[in-house]
């Protein structure tokens, strides 16, 4: 029988993920967490919380980022890379959903919060900001949906509220990047030092921005190889110049915590938290500084690539360590997850990847070409903000 798509190795792997993800899924709602994972009263959040949450939750930064700095701050340099942004965003944000679903002890209880919420926690605040921030997100990436079926009075009434909508999704997102930060302050006795600091809240938040420029230079050069889709060299140039940027406070703040709370002796022991920390910080901040330094690296979309690479390694280094390694010493077990627990994780990676080109494949996310009135527009704004005209108005973009 001749199967309507072709079979390819990266097909048939996503098929092997996904199956084992859903046979790991049905163990654990059946028999329970005890069942699917390793986790266990002295380590009772593991894999799920810091990847499929903390880390997955970082890397869609880049939908508060482009959009606040289009709508907010009139970029409009950035509009080619909006809706790809907003959309890897929504998806981010509702696999993070379904995480929760499957790691929470009664999944069907997962709207208790809204209603039967603790105004103190942090944790309300965090489920509060990612709920109506996920909505945001829905009604941001729905005019691209009706663009696509013609729909043109709900787009009008969604483009008449964006501005605002847009203000209202960066304000969740500032909180709630910091508060998942602001989870750990409760942990000063169990967090390692290296990843303890009063400053959490403020390392999340920056290092969630500095990451999502890195996730839209990442998505596009998988886009143009994908889907030939290329961004061109100036818009790269400038999430470079934001995450270097992003990258650079980070790095000083760390050194001015490590000064103020003298652990830096800390990072000289013969002990498993030194080693992995060395390993965050070459690969998440100095390499790619250095790199994003050098003005030839910056000009280069393969530099930039390569740089996205190790901005998004660091960064999950960093969750992973905060969430799992800097809590193994204090809890008195070691921590593994469980291969059922790896394949979930799996799956939901691969669910946002498949998601992601089906999208682009039937929905106008790169846009749509420019009309000659809009290519004027944009190269007299091109003139303004000192870009090339002929090098931006060969893009695709999103004016209205």
């Amino acid at each position: 029988m001749k199967l309507p798509f072709k079979l390819t190795f990266w097909r048939v792997l996503f098929g092997i993920v996904t199956l084992a993800g859903a046979y790991a899924v049905f163990v654990r709602v059946n028999q329970g967490l005890g069942a699917a994972t390793n986790l266990s009263d002295q380590f009772p959040w593991g894999l799920w919380v810091g990847f499929d949450v903390v880390t997955g939750v970082g890397l869609a930064a880049g939908g508060f980022t482009i959009a606040g700095a289009v709508y907010v701050l009139h970029l409009k340099q950035f509009y080619p890379v909006l809706r790809p942004a907003i959309l890897t965003a929504f998806l981010g944000y509702v696999l993070v959903v379904v995480g929760l679903l499957i790691d929470i002890g009664h999944p069907l209880r997962i709207y208790h919060p809204m209603l039967m919420g603790n105004f103190q926690s942090v944790m309300f605040e965090v489920a509060m900001c990612v709920t109506f921030y996920t909505s945001v997100l829905a009604l941001e990436f729905s005019t691209v949906v009706f663009e696509k079926f013609g729909w043109k009075r709900p787009k009008k009434w969604v483009g008449k509220v964006i501005v605002p909508l847009v203000i209202v999704g960066v304000i969740l997102s500032f909180l709630h990047q910091s508060s998942l930060g602001s989870l750990y302050l409760i942990m000063p006795s169990k967090l390692y030092p290296l990843w303890y600091s009063p400053l959490l809240p403020a390392f999340f938040l920056i290092s969630a921005i500095s990451t999502g420029c890195a996730m839209v230079i990442f998505e596009s050069h998988l886009s143009f190889r994908a889907f030939g889709h290329r961004l061109e060299k100036h818009i790269l140039k400038h999430l470079g110049r934001v995450m270097l940027l992003g990258m650079a406070l980070y790095l000083v703040l760390k050194v001015q915590d490590f000064t103020t709370r003298g652990v830096w002796n800390l990072m000289f022991e013969n002990r498993m938290e030194t080693y992995v920390f060395w390993l965050e910080m070459l690969i998440g901040s100095i390499i790619p500084i250095v790199l994003l330094s050098i003005k030839k690296v910056r000009l280069s979309t393969k530099g930039l690539y390569v740089c996205s690479i190790f901005a998004i390694s660091g960064f999950l280094f960093n969750r992973m360590n905060v969430t799992i390694t800097g809590m193994t010493a204090s809890s008195g077990v070691n921590y593994i997850p469980s291969w059922m627990e790896i394949s979930v994780s799996l799956a939901i990676v691969g669910m946002v990847i498949f998601l992601f080109a089906l999208a682009v494949r039937y929905f106008p996310v790169f846009g749509t070409p420019l009309k000659e009135s809009q290519k004027q527009k944009l190269n007299k704004l091109s003139k303004i903000q000192g870009e090339n005209s002929d090098k931006v108005s060969s893009n695709y973009t999103h004016i209205s």
